[in-house]
């Protein structure tokens, strides 16, 4: 397995390669965020807005405290609530997509119905409504995120499901008596795996931009935590002195983003079999 990936990576383009190497690189801070920090992302150690220096590579914040601890500290929290929000969404997405393309009836036109009036409200207003109402706890806003986005989920798993449901296997499939758990997990997944990985990438990109726009606004993860939404929000003002204390968390959010997208775009045009 692991020739097989080696040999496969041989194939990938730079840019593929360039966001690989990115994601590694996040994911590395996200584990080791406690041992790569040189303080606590909530300790203040000295005065707002000190100067970049050798004892504060990337100066302090509106209260004093390290940035560069809480960029550190921001890879753990923005980036892993998003990866399992984005999990979270496509189990129920998923599920709910394949288990209605199988059924059909009036359980694919009710939940179809369903799934269409909510993508019609626009997301960031509803979940900033669902915030709203139910609290800004980290909790309320995984579960909100996940279910908005889990429409846009469904309606892929369903597309894709649709395709495959028809065709002359799983109906040979189906008369040899395999139940719902079978058809999915033996016949459906391995055919649907390729569009679902890569909009899994997309809908993580989504998720964690979602998260950063909310926090920026005051509804997403809440301080002392570090978030790189709100750390851009906190730092806005310095953008007045010329400083560039502001752009280095949303620099931040823009690296990962173009990292996950490069290699996105990598998985759908091996999945397309397109040649180069």
């Amino acid at each position: 397995m692991a020739r097989n990936f080696l040999k496969i990576l041989k194939t990938a383009p730079p840019s593929s390669v360039f966001g690989m190497v990115v994601i590694a690189i996040y994911i590395l801070v996200a584990f080791f965020a406690p041992l790569l920090a040189p303080y606590s992302q909530t300790e203040i150690v000295d005065a707002e807005f000190m100067p970049p220096s050798a004892e504060y590579w990337l100066g302090t914040d509106n209260l004093g405290r390290d940035m560069l601890s809480r960029i550190v500290y921001g890879a753990r929290n923005t980036v892993g609530i998003a990866f399992f929000t984005t999990i979270l969404a496509f189990l129920v997405g998923t599920t709910l997509g394949i288990f209605t393309s199988i059924k059909g009836g009036w359980t694919d036109q009710i939940l179809g119905r369903l799934v269409d009036t909510l993508m019609a409200i626009p997301s960031l207003i509803f979940k900033l409504l669902l915030l709203t109402v139910f609290g800004t706890t980290i909790i309320n806003m995984v579960l909100i995120i996940a279910l908005v986005d889990s429409t846009r989920v469904f309606r892929l798993a369903r597309a894709v499901s649709m395709d495959i449901v028809v065709m002359e296997f799983i109906e040979a499939a189906r008369l040899r008596g395999d139940g719902i758990w079978r058809l999915v997990t033996r016949e459906i997944l391995p055919n649907a795996a390729a569009p679902l990985a890569a909009e899994f990438g997309l809908r993580f990109c989504f998720v964690f931009l979602a998260i950063s726009a909310l926090s920026f606004l005051g509804l997403g993860i809440q301080p002392p935590l570090a978030d790189w939404g709100s750390m851009v929000r906190d730092n806005a003002s310095l953008i007045a002195f010329g400083e560039f204390t502001p752009l280095i968390p949303a620099i931040a959010i823009a690296l990962l983003t173009i990292g996950v997208n490069f290699v996105v775009d990598w998985m759908l045009h091996r999945s397309s079999g397109l040649k180069d």
